[in-house]
């Protein structure tokens, strides 16, 4: 099926204010047969360009390319995307939705419209600031990290009647940061609305955390907050998290990149980079334009487009050009950037600190450890049980994904031992056997479903020429934009995103 949508806009809006307030989203599926292509132009305004990876990332897409422009106040950005098994996207009512989920009016309560909702194809049903968290309260943390901590914060909220519906953690640099999603177990409304009650869940927390510390001026940081509408998207939260908690300042200084490697052809760069996974960053000025100028070469991974542009939104650095790819098993980015006052990164301490919040801005998501699907028919105390079973196995954690699918609780543990050695097979057959006891599953996933996902062998778009050729109107600036964008774009190969 070959599909292209042109700009959705809403029928009841005035036309003029909408081409120049309201985005404009093509879904183009002729162009490439490996991918859709997203195109997306819109006023620049303040955080448009976080907000637009963000969206295609909670649909569950792949990002495998980008080009990003945005100078002028007008922002135009081309994605390629597939879905988790390297899918093109041919659902109608996709447009749509990504166009209303970026008007900001759609944002604010009280707008008079309902707010959109998409069903991915994994199952997941999201919204314009991701899955729907407003009806619980937030239990948010950042502390040094040990064994056995998730452990002894769940139980704290079991024995106090509260419920974990969903929420992250990550670990980073001995750190630990992590959003859970409260309410009061039985869902008593008056109970989860009560501020009094998360009052006194944060100072049991405090306490328990402040007990197992033995470090003399051990930084923490711990709040309980009411449920609310329009938080901040999680995974967004947690870098926020972990970037005030200065996780960053740890280690030696970034490496520089390989600048060849924005040059060379992905077959060249393979061997090239195969030994060359670890997260580089170069930062230099273009004076004549103003501009810093932000090279970034990594592991190729999931959400890793998300994480660089959340790092440099939330540094307060606009993204004037981006182009966004991959060569062989590496991640190439380069961005040219301004801060918002106008200065571009001016010393070397400013840029050795941007480097290295974004290196640790890769590496908070970055794979390590077992990876193990947890299943269970959601209850009071689920997750308490489960992470007390973890630590008697002598098993640490060092990310946590939580959710839920109707009834059904669903967890993404990544394990290590409590020395962070690789956890043995025995190990995790001993707790299976016990968690089964408690109707809880356990499978070892390898890879996570559907990726990386199988993508057809690209072939380039039909030439310029041909028999309609003749009947074509004369381009417009915008189409003559476009048209450069997409060359720019297909000059990279995919990066996972």
């Amino acid at each position: 099926m070959k599909y292209v949508s042109g700009p959705y806009f809403e029928p009841d809006f005035d036309p003029l204010l909408d081409r120049f307030g309201t985005p404009g989203v093509v879904v183009d599926n002729e162009t490439r047969e490996d991918c859709t292509l997203v195109k997306v132009d819109s006023v620049n305004r303040d955080g448009v360009l976080l907000e637009m990876v963000q969206l295609l990332t909670d649909l569950d897409l792949v990002i495998s390319k980008s080009y990003i422009s945005s100078d002028g106040g007008w922002l135009m950005d081309v994605f390629h995307v597939t879905d988790q098994i390297g899918r093109k996207l041919t659902d109608p009512s996709l447009p749509e939705f990504i166009q209303r989920a970026l008007v900001p009016s759609f944002h604010r309560a009280g707008a008079g419209r309902p707010s959109p909702k998409f069903t991915t194809c994994l199952g997941n049903v999201v919204g314009p600031g991701g899955p729907d968290v407003s009806d619980c309260a937030a239990l948010e943390f950042t502390v040094h990290d040990r064994p056995g901590l998730l452990s002894s914060i769940t139980s704290v909220l079991a024995d106090n009647g509260c419920h974990v519906a969903s929420g992250q953690a990550w670990t980073h640099n001995g750190r630990a940061a992590g959003v859970l999603y409260v309410t009061a177990s039985g869902g008593g409304a008056a109970a989860a609305m009560n501020p009094g009650r998360w009052v006194r869940i944060e100072r049991l927390v405090n306490a328990v955390v402040d007990a197992r510390e033995n470090v003399t001026g051990e930084r923490r940081w711990v709040r309980a907050s009411e449920p609310v509408q329009g938080r901040v998207h999680t995974e967004r939260r947690l870098h926020q998290l972990m970037h005030d908690d200065r996780d960053y300042e740890s280690g030696p200084a970034p490496t520089p990149v390989d600048e060849e490697l924005f040059s060379m052809g992905e077959k060249a760069a393979t061997a090239r980079t195969a030994r060359r996974a670890e997260t580089r960053v170069s930062i230099d000025g273009w004076e004549e334009r103003g501009y810093a100028v932000v090279k970034m070469t990594s592991r190729d991974r999931p959400r890793l487009l998300f994480d660089t542009v959340c790092a440099l939104t939330d540094m307060h650095y606009v993204v004037f050009h981006a182009t966004v790819g991959s060569q062989g098993p590496l991640a190439i980015q380069e961005y040219y950037i301004r801060h918002k006052d106008g200065r571009t990164v001016d010393s070397n301490a400013e840029r050795q600190k941007v480097a290295r919040c974004l290196v640790a801005a890769v590496e908070r998501r970055a794979t390590h450890g077992m990876r193990v699907e947890v299943r269970a028919a959601d209850r009071s105390g689920l997750l308490s049980d489960f992470t007390r079973v973890l630590r008697e196995h002598g098993l640490s954690l060092l990310r946590v994904e939580l959710k839920r699918h109707k009834d059904e609780a669903v967890g993404i543990f990544y394990l290590v031992t409590d020395t962070g050695g690789e956890v043995r097979s025995e190990a995790v057959r001993a707790v299976q056997t016990r968690v089964a006891e408690m109707d809880i599953s356990l499978n070892i996933v390898k890879e996570a479903p559907g990726w990386p996902p199988v993508r057809k062998t690209s072939v380039p778009a039909p030439p310029v020429g041909g028999p309609q050729a003749q009947e074509r109107p004369r381009p417009s600036l915008g189409t003559l934009l476009w048209s450069h964008l997409g060359k720019l774009s297909n000059n990279f190969s995919s990066i996972r995103s």
